[in-house]
């Protein structure tokens, strides 16, 4: 079934207990090449290591790339789990599209993911809430100058053991409210994962984290009012018991973790709405004593409590600073799905068969 080429290291590395996110990798990477007229080939596992690209390579001046995130877990059982993957190579080629990659075939990226996590399962953490964080992404190679669609990418998936997020318990977050500054507009490229959106993040993010801030809450780049989403999350509101989230508008970020939330609220059968929420609601809902939890969803964090929103000069403290009922029965809810301790009614798990 598989055509992939394995090259296994001749140094394995040492287990690290050092987990902290995105610094330490596995033994192994896979590949796959793109190149005009023959299409997606090559497929190689082979050991961890830099790449070898041209300077004129289109990717490092035009910015054409994606990528996703995604992790696997290790059951108390001792098996290998993941979490909704095809959603991810699905959305994958969202963002391809978006960006004029050529579409990966899903299945083929799902079993490479496969085959790679069996080759590295070691590398699984096998400490309680730590999970190994997995990245794909697609680079343009062309080695030419000029602003059009590259005729070669890479496919790659790299993966790097991660600690669990919220080591010493769940704790709240402060959120900058941005009003000046724009991350993307419908008909941009905010609904792709695009590494541009983060860029354009990052000059927010340290005015926020010179302010004493966590993160940066984006409104829309129109209107500068209505809630768009946290940097690296999704957001929800819980109002008067209503949990309310902002509708996709071509400038949101599709979240994977923020579909999953919303099918669980609905499986309770809590009260939801799906739509444009005004920041002058939020201040009005605060000053009422109505607004009664604030939360992001994201694949790193799956929910983060947020204990204060700050706003041109206003300070909202949410909930005392503590988490809310309904966002840690959430976390509960879908770590538990994650982890396999939880039954898993949405068949949302794929787990690792040995061979």
């Amino acid at each position: 079934m598989s055509n992939i080429k394995i090259e296994l290291t001749k140094n394995p590395k040492p287990k690290s207990k050092n987990f902290n996110f995105g610094k330490n990798f596995t033994d192994h990477m896979f590949i796959m090449d793109y190149d005009e007229g023959i299409g997606w080939h090559n497929q190689i596992i082979k050991p961890y290591g830099p790449l070898t690209i041209d300077p004129s390579c289109s990717c490092l001046h035009y910015g054409q790339e994606i990528f996703e995130g995604l992790k696997a877990y290790r059951t108390k059982d001792n098996v290998i789990q993941l979490f909704r993957p095809l959603e991810n190579f699905k959305r994958m080629n969202a963002s391809c599209d978006r960006m004029c990659i050529p579409f990966i075939d899903e299945k083929i990226a799902l079993n490479a993911l496969i085959t790679l996590l069996k080759i590295d399962s070691e590398w699984v953490p096998y400490e309680e809430g730590a999970t190994l964080y997995i990245r794909p992404f697609i680079i343009a190679t062309e080695n030419a100058l000029g602003v059009h669609r590259s005729n070669s990418y890479k496919f790659i998936i790299i993966m790097s053991p991660s600690g669990a997020y919220y080591a010493n318990g769940l704790s709240p977050i402060k959120i900058f409210v941005e009003k000046d500054y724009v991350r993307a507009v419908p008909g941009g490229t905010g609904t792709a994962k695009t590494g541009g959106n983060y860029a354009a993040s990052i000059k927010s993010q340290n005015i926020a984290k010179k302010a004493g801030y966590n993160e940066v809450l984006w409104l829309d780049g129109i209107h500068r009012k209505y809630i768009e989403e946290v940097g690296a999350m999704n957001i929800f509101f819980r109002i008067n018991d209503k949990i309310i989230t902002p509708k996709l508008n071509g400038s949101i970020l599709c979240g994977i973790t923020r579909d999953s939330i919303i099918q669980l609220v609905k499986d309770w059968n809590l009260p939801f709405e799906e739509r444009k929420i005004d920041v002058d609601e939020i201040l009005n809902a605060y000053d009422n004593n109505t607004l009664q939890e604030v939360w992001g969803t994201g694949t790193a964090a799956v929910v983060s409590p947020v204990g204060t929103l700050g706003y041109n000069n206003k300070i909202l403290n949410i909930n005392n600073n503590k988490i809310g009922d309904i966002s840690k029965k959430l976390y509960d809810n879908l770590t538990g799905i994650q982890f396999g301790k939880l039954p898993d009614q949405h068949n949302w798990i794929l787990k690792l068969e040995n061979d």
